[in-house]
């Protein structure tokens, strides 16, 4: 374990947790009192610890509300959101999230789901099927323009 960050994000929210002494107390109270350095916590007691803060900073419940929302979202672009492989390959998609749908935070969740209105709004995902229909729509408008030259031919322009 090399990076504390859900750590810090999670205590940063808890707009009361301040002092390094009292985090230093939430430590020794995790390990049962067999560290106080972050650095010294097993894989186990790092996870609960991050699972506590992010419960008690109402984290965890804003998570799952921005989840709800933007798997909402994607049923209406005909998304089928029971097949987590396709949820996970749409959010992969860079110009998505560049991410799979579970490793998403709040604030990613927040800017899908912008981008999910927006697609919505401006007609949905282009289907094969559709695309096809648009380029036989572009083909059948589609002219030539002849021209008679001075000499009586036909010409084509450039």
């Amino acid at each position: 374990m090399k990076s504390y960050g859900r750590f810090w994000r999670a205590w940063n929210r808890l707009s009361h947790r301040d002092s390094e002494e009292e985090k230093r107390l939430m430590v020794q109270n995790w390990t049962n009192g067999r560290t106080e350095h972050l650095s010294e916590m097993t894989q186990a007691e790092y996870d609960a610890a991050c699972k506590e803060l992010e419960a008690a900073s109402g984290y965890d419940r804003e998570l799952k509300r921005r989840r709800s929302i933007c798997l909402r979202l994607m049923q209406g672009l005909q998304i089928d959101t029971s097949d987590w492989q396709r949820v996970n390959d749409f959010c992969r998609n860079p110009r998505i999230s560049g991410k799979p749908f579970g490793r998403l935070s709040v604030e990613e969740l927040e800017s899908l789901s912008v981008k999910l209105r927006a697609i919505a709004r401006k007609g949905g995902l282009v289907s094969e099927e559709r695309s096809v229909k648009r380029e036989e729509r572009n083909i059948n408008n589609q002219f030539i323009l002849i021209s008679k030259g001075s000499n009586g031919n036909k010409e084509k322009p450039n």
